[in-house]
């Protein structure tokens, strides 16, 4: 088994080594799966009906209740950000649920992984560089926003707060957001996609039956859950950042 993350090309711009990992191409395939279905849902919407059934019922039922999450977690703030978190959420969680069908134990066991120079089976999100870029997002628009709330002079006010001898410790509290972010999503995933990996690897006896619920915990319940906590989080933190 291999759980390091590989490089699939590399390619070279003005001298500067570009790489192409796996995670960036399982998260372009996944992207692009998540495109297709936004663009089959927009083109059901052509004609929506006053009374909601199907497709657009399910769709409604999200919009409305990740609004209502969303205003309730961030106060006034909600509505501007509820369809930025919304994408978000979706983003991350089909990123999570992607260990039901990709992980190292799918590629152990079939023949076509020794033609390959590096393996595709793995969820985007066991990958630090991943869940790191996405914290950073979070963390640079707590910064912005809370600039543009309060302004540079306030905003650099409240890094002295409540004395000035607390600076250090504020700066050191800002930057460890997007670090417990990251790591925290990033060692959720990856330590189910370990244990599942290990666990596959045991003899077919041992199998039977029980990969259904250790699914069930480590890629589905793990992962919607994390992709709340990321998303609640990060709401938190910029809702914060503008009071």
């Amino acid at each position: 088994m291999d759980f390091n993350i590989h490089v699939a090309k590399v390619i070279h711009i003005f001298g500067i080594e570009i790489w192409i990992t796996e995670s960036m191409i399982n998260s372009w395939f996944i992207c692009s799966f998540i495109i297709l279905g936004a663009v089959l849902i927009r083109l059901a919407f052509r004609n929506p009906q006053k009374v909601p059934s199907g497709v657009q019922n399910v769709v409604e039922f999200f919009v409305e209740a990740f609004g209502s999450f969303t205003s309730s977690t961030m106060g006034k703030y909600g509505p501007k950000f509820s369809s930025f978190y919304g994408a978000m959420f979706i983003y991350i969680l089909f990123f999570n649920l992607s260990g039901l069908f990709l992980g190292p134990n799918i590629v152990a066991s079939t023949p076509l992984d020794k033609q390959l120079p590096f393996t595709f089976m793995r969820p985007p999100t066991a990958d630090i560089a991943v869940t790191l870029s996405l914290a950073l997002m979070t963390f640079f628009m707590t910064q912005g926003y809370g600039i543009k709330s309060k302004g540079v002079k306030n905003w650099l006010k409240g890094l002295t707060e409540p004395i000035f001898l607390l600076t250090p410790l504020n700066i050191i509290g800002e930057l460890a957001n997007p670090i417990s972010l990251s790591f925290r999503l990033f060692g959720n995933i990856l330590g189910g996609t370990i244990i599942m990996g290990l666990y596959w690897n045991l003899p077919w006896f041992a199998l039977l039956g029980i990969p259904v619920a250790l699914h069930g915990y480590f890629d589905v319940f793990a992962g919607v859950l994390q992709s709340f906590i990321f998303i609640m989080l990060s709401m938190t933190f910029v809702s914060g950042a503008m009071e």
